[in-house]
């Protein structure tokens, strides 16, 4: 199967699903569907489980959220979370046929994700939110940065359809391509607002876009043995 293919996923391809897995029925859910591109499933699954692996609780904030299947997987994968937000400026009206299907087979993801359709900047955030946003193009990742990191909130993003011609690439572009160097400029002035910082990469033959940034703040201790 080609991850990486924009084709909906739908009921036809449910028999390449018959496990019992996690992944296997959140999938068949989303053939249920009906609306999704197969690349979408396999990103959001692949960011999900990453960002699960480091953070666990805390209220779910999916920005440029899409179909918001990134918060909802983030809810499966840690029901100590109680809610999501998932916020758009055009939230797809098949993002609530996703989120009916996937409630169809886990009746208690019911009522705890808000799809909230607004500008990025017009919903609170708040320290104890984890902040995502898979694939947002070029400058909306670092307004995603800017609100996450000023409300001292934990963070994860995807970024994508790097813009290079506005974008701060710290005078790298003569080592590394101009897309890396914005991204590792990205990472250094998360760090510097008294973040660590962790990167890793998603399987490229989901998207060559595959370079996760996670990042949470500091405690005070170790803030002032970075300063020594």
């Amino acid at each position: 199967m080609d991850r990486g293919s924009r084709n909906r996923l739908t009921d036809r391809l449910l028999p390449r699903f018959g496990g019992d897995t996690l992944f296997d029925r959140v999938a068949r859910a989303v053939c249920r569907a009906g609306c999704l591109p197969r690349k979408e499933l396999f990103e959001a699954w692949e960011v999900a489980r990453r960002v699960r692996r480091r953070f666990r609780g805390g209220r779910v904030v999916d920005l440029a959220c899409g179909h918001g299947l990134v918060a909802q997987l983030l809810l499966l994968l840690d029901d100590t979370t109680a809610a999501a937000v998932a916020v758009d400026r055009a939230v797809p009206s098949s993002a609530h046929r996703l989120a009916a299907s996937l409630a169809g087979t886990w009746p208690r993801l019911s009522g705890r994700v808000s799809f909230v359709q607004a500008e990025l900047e017009e919903v609170p955030l708040e320290s104890g939110d984890l902040v995502v946003s898979v694939h947002g193009c070029g400058g909306i990742t670092d307004r995603v940065l800017d609100r996450a990191t000023a409300a001292g909130a934990r963070l994860a993003v995807l970024p994508c359809c790097h813009d290079l011609g506005g974008a701060d690439r710290g005078g790298l572009e003569g080592w590394v391509d101009g897309a890396l160097a914005v991204d590792i400029e990205r990472a250094l002035r998360v760090r510097s607002r008294g973040y660590r910082v962790m990167t890793q990469r998603i399987p490229a033959d989901v998207t060559p876009k595959n370079r996760l940034l996670l990042a949470e703040p500091l405690g005070p201790a170790t803030l002032a043995s970075r300063r020594v």
